[in-house]
């Protein structure tokens, strides 16, 4: 690195006003380098490291942004506490806007725990391990993130820090959602919910816990509740023009699908808050509503190819979506088998357009689960169809009337038992 520049106004200009990225970085670098310590110059650094961060994010220069933190460490102990945490978390966040960074953070954040330790900063130390919990999370590595939590949410709880609290209740009801136990997942929203009534909540982390209400919600096949918790997450998230808001609208398509009122979907994609968010994400919730709407296993089919990446890799739209199918091809089967009382599978595979494995294994789960009453005949390859075995009256009537029988004894018995007496 060159001689360093005074950290003036005049050098952070020059830096805004240089012709290409590369050369305000060296720059704001140079402006970095500059050993005096007087409130100004502090101030000027500031400036520098802010425009220095942004710069780097924009040349997706992830390592670079983690040699600033490490060269910063001695710049840290000339300001106060709440300035280096801003500037810290701000650097961790500018990585996380660089994609296919994510191993790069978790290193970045273990590093910064442990040098929070060393500094005894445990306001920060705090909100890097829940970062650090979070990253884990989106990782797959359920287990470190819950051991992690649960060490960090009783040393928040001692201190009752409830916006911290918050984030870290409503990360384990993500965490325990995402390890299928949906009973610590509510106890843990439930947690969430109380801290968050006892502050104000920022709209963002509101609407962060309205969505994970809905989706917990959708899991008990709540679809309505489910849907009120959706919208409200939308407001939120539309009126900051956060990205979740178009996940906040898929989820309200699929409740609309799931309780069969795909007719409304195109409603909601062409009123003025959904048109601001056309894109593939609600193609495909049409795509799929329309599919729906037909009956159409074919079309279902065809949404759940074309659009693969909005349908098939969101794992909660695929779960419900996933279940739906095998509604509709239950409800399909049905209908095609009700004429007849022997049919070649060949036949309903045919007319159901599906392969002929896909339509017997379902076949002999819908009979094993009693969707209605016959026989496989694999030999012939045909399903035998039974009436349905009308229930005789008579068994009904005579329970019935051996239970008045032994009403009218116990009444006899408990008589003769005074007269006795």
């Amino acid at each position: 690195m060159s001689s360093f520049l005074p950290a003036t106004t005049e050098s952070i200009a020059q830096a805004l006003e240089a012709k290409d990225p590369s050369e305000s970085i060296s720059i704001l670098y140079r402006v970095l380098g500059d050993p005096s310590s007087s409130p100004d110059a502090l101030r000027m650094k500031e400036q520098a490291i802010t425009n220095l961060t942004d710069l780097l994010r924009q040349e997706n220069r992830a390592e670079d942004l983690r040699s600033l933190l490490t060269q910063l460490r001695s710049f840290f102990s000339l300001i106060p506490k709440a300035k280096t945490a801003k500037i810290v978390r701000g650097i961790i966040d500018s990585v996380a806007k660089i994609p296919g960074t994510s191993e790069l953070q978790i290193s970045l954040c273990k590093e910064m725990v442990q040098w929070t330790r060393d500094e005894k900063r445990t306001f920060l130390r705090q909100r890097i391990e829940a970062r650090l919990a979070t990253l884990l999370m989106e990782s797959k590595e359920y287990s470190q993130a819950l051991t992690l939590l649960s060490g960090l949410v009783k040393e928040v709880r001692r201190l009752d820090d409830k916006l911290l609290l918050v984030d870290i209740d409503l990360l384990e009801s993500k965490l325990h959602f995402s390890l299928k136990n949906l009973p610590k997942a509510k106890a843990a929203l439930t947690a969430a919910r109380t801290a968050a009534n006892a502050i104000y909540v920022p709209p963002a982390q509101q609407g962060a816990i309205d969505l994970q209400s809905g989706i917990l919600h959708a899991e008990e096949k709540d679809y309505k509740t489910a849907y009120s918790y959706f919208f409200e997450a939308f407001e939120s998230f539309n009126a900051l023009e956060d990205p979740k808001a178009v996940f906040s609208l898929k989820y309200m398509l699929l409740c609309k699908i799931m309780v069969s009122q795909a007719d409304d979907v195109a409603g909601i994609i062409s009123s003025k808050a959904g048109l601001q968010y056309l894109g593939p994400d609600l193609d495909a919730m049409k795509a799929v509503a329309d599919a729906h709407s037909k009956r159409s296993l074919k079309l279902f089919e065809t949404a759940l190819r074309d659009f693969k990446a909005q349908l098939g890799d969101d794992p909660i739209v695929h779960r419900h979506l996933t279940s739906l199918y095998d509604t509709l091809l239950e409800q399909n089967l049905c209908r095609l088998i009700e004429p007849f009382s022997r049919v070649e599978i060949a036949h309903i595979a045919e007319l159901i357009e599906l392969p002929i494995d896909h339509v017997e294994r379902k076949m002999s789960q819908m009979i094993l689960d009693k969707k209605f009453a016959g026989t496989l005949d694999q030999g012939a390859g045909c399903l035998v169809i039974f009436d349905d075995p009308k229930t005789d009256a008579i068994y009904p009537a005579t329970l019935e009337t051996i239970s008045n029988v032994g009403k009218v004894v116990d009444s006899l018995f408990v008589r003769s038992a005074k007269i006795m007496t």
